[in-house]
């Protein structure tokens, strides 16, 4: 059933909260009990689809899908789920009453239990206890949580980048060199509204903080976070391409650089920045070692109780804020009634 391969395939690259499983089951309960659109009309469900999708994930997995459009239409392309494997799913998943639909939402099921012992991991930890290595296996070495782990190593980073920055107590100060009263005269409103100084206040000194920007692209050569006191932060969990590294540099404003990637990565990433002359704006490369001597500093017994306290805190904030959890996925299996007895033979849930 060439459906059915489509359909695995989606799930194996997806992500950990599945969006585009979701849309297509949603597309398919949709046919099965209302019959109201056509699976091999694309445009009977393009737009709605996206609608039934995120109305389903707000509830179970706390979230909409952020993807950009274009990421979002492929879904029906020739490679992934075109609209003649889509009718060829709608047929037997009404015919067999929404087993389809059922063994997509268990598969997220499983899914989110993953996650879910992540967070309990999380939330047992003890400096004493934690070990990076351990936790960013859980996310490398499963397969259905593996497309996740770019947002991992983010997390990982901006929690102990902030701990240390706490710690240190950095401040940023912002003055004004330029005294020429004419000039301050004209631009008052700018000085004070965008700057945040005046005749009364001449300097402002803040704490030096760095700052996620959010989800990233599907491309994953955006922004991941930006420092108040200058450079720009970007980490890499993949190989790093001639292509890859110049849309990081040219797509990223700010004059520095701080690249995060792999060990194996540092000294390609290095040569291909050199040799596309970029080198400049990099202000440094920071290796996974460099990130686990500092874990490890941090949760040791000289400073557990101030760094390694915030540090765990810190990064299961950041991890509740990524995967948010629900509650909701066991009675939503149960209001569509996705037994799991449907599951048998092709569409058993053994590995894909």
């Amino acid at each position: 059933m060439r459906s059915k391969d489509s359909l695995d395939k989606i799930i194996r690259k997806g992500r950990a909260h599945l969006y585009k499983p979701i849309q297509i089951a949603e597309i398919l309960h949709h046919y099965r009990t209302e019959g109201k659109i056509k699976p091999s009309d694309i445009e009977t469900y393009r737009n709605a689809s996206k609608r039934w999708r995120d109305e389903i994930t707000k509830r179970l997995v706390g979230r909409a899908s952020t993807s950009s459009q274009k990421y979002q239409d492929n879904i029906f392309d020739a490679n992934a789920m075109p609209p003649a494997h889509l009718a060829e799913l709608a047929r037997f998943n009404k015919k067999n009453g929404g087993v389809v639909e059922a063994y997509i939402y268990h598969r997220l099921k499983e899914r989110l239990g993953k996650i879910n012992d992540a967070e309990k991991y999380l939330e047992t930890a003890k400096p004493e206890t934690f070990r990076l290595e351990e936790f960013l296996e859980r996310f490398t070495a499963e397969p259905g949580l593996r497309r996740s782990i770019d947002k991992v190593y983010e997390i990982i980073v901006y929690a102990l980048f902030s701990t240390i920055m706490r710690a240190l107590r950095v401040e940023v100060s912002v003055c004004i060199k330029n005294l020429d009263k004419e000039v301050l005269a004209d631009f008052k409103k700018f000085v004070t509204s965008v700057i945040g100084l005046s005749d009364k206040i001449q300097s402002i000194t803040i704490s030096a903080s760095i700052h996620r920007v959010g989800v990233t692209n599907a491309a994953d050569r955006g922004l991941d976070m930006w420092a108040n006191f200058g450079p720009a932060i970007q980490v890499k969990h993949l190989s790093l391409t001639e292509d890859l590294a110049e849309d990081v540099v040219e797509n990223v404003s700010a004059d520095k650089i701080v690249l995060v990637c792999l060990d194996g990565e540092a000294e390609t990433i290095r040569r291909i920045l050199t040799q596309l002359s970029f080198s400049s704006r990099i202000q440094s490369i920071i290796t996974v070692s460099d990130l686990t001597c500092w874990y490890e500093l941090c949760l040791s017994a000289k400073y557990k109780k101030t760094l390694g306290a915030h540090l765990l805190q810190d990064l299961l904030r950041e991890f509740k804020q990524e995967f948010p959890s629900s509650t909701e996925m066991t009675p939503f299996i149960k209001e569509r009634k996705y037994d799991v007895s449907l599951l048998k033979g092709r569409w058993a849930l053994t590995d894909i």
